[in-house]
């Protein structure tokens, strides 16, 4: 089979698609401020609501993926999210937008997972690579976003970014049929993952990824305002966004590869410390320029480390739960993430930008802390085999 036809490649460009609806909408809600007459506090509603909808939807349906569901919940997933990116497009008031909002949520944690699951079990020696190959299309998706929205929301309308976008994502949901997929070659009867916290390694790795997440929560709260704040010019504080997802995107494969060979809690780990550094030193620069500056080289770190916590992960279950697994992971990820935002901005409005940045860095280093403890079996224990994937399976 060629690699243009690979699980990796035809998923990644579906996962794109997906991370795209979000890009789009975080672009346009102040149009729908000015246009529908939606306020403030329920634009965050509609931004907070579909995190929630993903939570739920990572922990009570993702797991069925692991039954041999994989690809029905993937179209199922795809039909909900497109739906949902429709109503949100066309809809004039805050009710259809906030139901498109939850149902679009639910699709994609449904979606997410069981393409994870496929990715993985189609290449298992591999599956760093594959993994990081869907972060930078996840990645990509989400920055490809806010050029589609620039580029037609002018002359078509607010509705026109996510019609293109919904309809990319139903047309590329039959080439995944063209892939081979033997994710029913070992299933589980389980019906929830949560049991799966009861190993210490995968606990662990459920910390880290949430430690990547409080990161991610603090920097896209606090990165507008604080720009706005410093008199950052406008070009530069956007530009920003795009150029940090550069690396990501570029970097993502050759992380996941390195997480896979060297450890993925030692590289998460390192990741996670190296970003906590990195999220002190936005609270102590003077100027925008050298917050600039300084997230160019944080890009870069992340981009090879930010796969190693969903490697983690996958290295530390058995094949027919993996769908399960990355549906928590991703449900501790999307609630600590959500958190993490409107704890992080209140800070930031009642103490300063010092003490916003502070607490990032030190709710970082303390989920470090505690997922390297947990998964201390794990991480500290020799390498003996090539796949670490098989010999969790056996």
């Amino acid at each position: 089979m060629s690699n243009r036809l690979s699980p990796s490649w035809v998923f990644g460009a579906l996962s794109a698609a997906l991370s795209a609806g979000y890009g789009v909408l975080f672009t346009v809600v102040g149009d729908f401020r000015d246009e529908y007459g939606i306020s403030e506090t329920a634009i965050g509603l509609v931004i907070g609501i579909g995190f929630l909808a993903a939570f739920v939807a990572q922990v009570f349906i993702a797991p069925i993926a692991d039954r041999g569901r994989a690809r029905q919940l993937i179209v199922i997933g795809v039909v909900a999210n497109v739906i949902g990116l429709l109503l949100i497009g066309f809809g004039e008031s805050l009710t259809p937008i906030l139901a498109g909002r939850i149902i679009s949520g639910i699709g994609i944690g449904t979606a997410q997972p069981a393409i994870r699951r496929i990715v993985i079990l189609a290449d298992p020696d591999n599956l760093g690579q594959n993994l990081g190959r869907l972060l930078s299309a996840d990645v990509f998706g989400f920055a490809m976003g806010p050029a589609v929205s620039a580029v037609l929301v002018g002359p078509f309308g607010l509705e026109a970014p996510f019609l293109v976008v919904a309809t990319a994502t139903a047309l590329l949901l039959p080439l995944t049929f063209l892939v081979s997929a033997n994710e029913t070659q070992r299933i589980t009867h389980q019906r929830l993952a949560l049991d799966l916290l009861r190993s210490r390694g995968v606990a662990g790795a459920v910390v880290l990824g949430a430690a990547v997440f409080l990161m991610i929560g603090a920097f896209d709260a606090l990165w507008d305002v604080v720009h706005e704040d410093l008199d950052t010019p406008t070009w530069m504080a956007n530009l920003g966004i795009t150029l940090f997802a550069v690396p990501l995107v570029i970097l993502g494969p050759t992380g996941g590869r390195l997480a896979q060979r060297v450890g993925p809690f030692r590289i998460a780990a390192l990741g996670l410390v190296a970003g906590a550094v990195f999220m002190f030193g936005y609270g102590q620069l003077p100027t925008g320029s050298w917050i600039f500056a300084l997230a160019m080289v944080h890009a870069v770190t992340d981009g090879l480390t930010f796969a190693a916590s969903g490697v983690a992960i996958a290295m530390a279950v058995p094949e027919e739960r993996q769908a399960g697994a990355q549906g928590v992971m991703g449900a501790a990820q999307a609630l600590v993430a959500g958190i993490t935002a409107i704890i992080i901005g209140s800070l930031y409005e009642s103490s300063g930008r010092p003490v916003a940045y502070a607490a990032a860095t030190v709710g970082m280093i303390v989920l470090v802390v505690v997922g390297m403890a947990l998964a201390s079996n794990v991480w500290r224990r020799p390498r003996t085999r090539d796949s670490a994937l098989s010999k969790a399976a056996t």
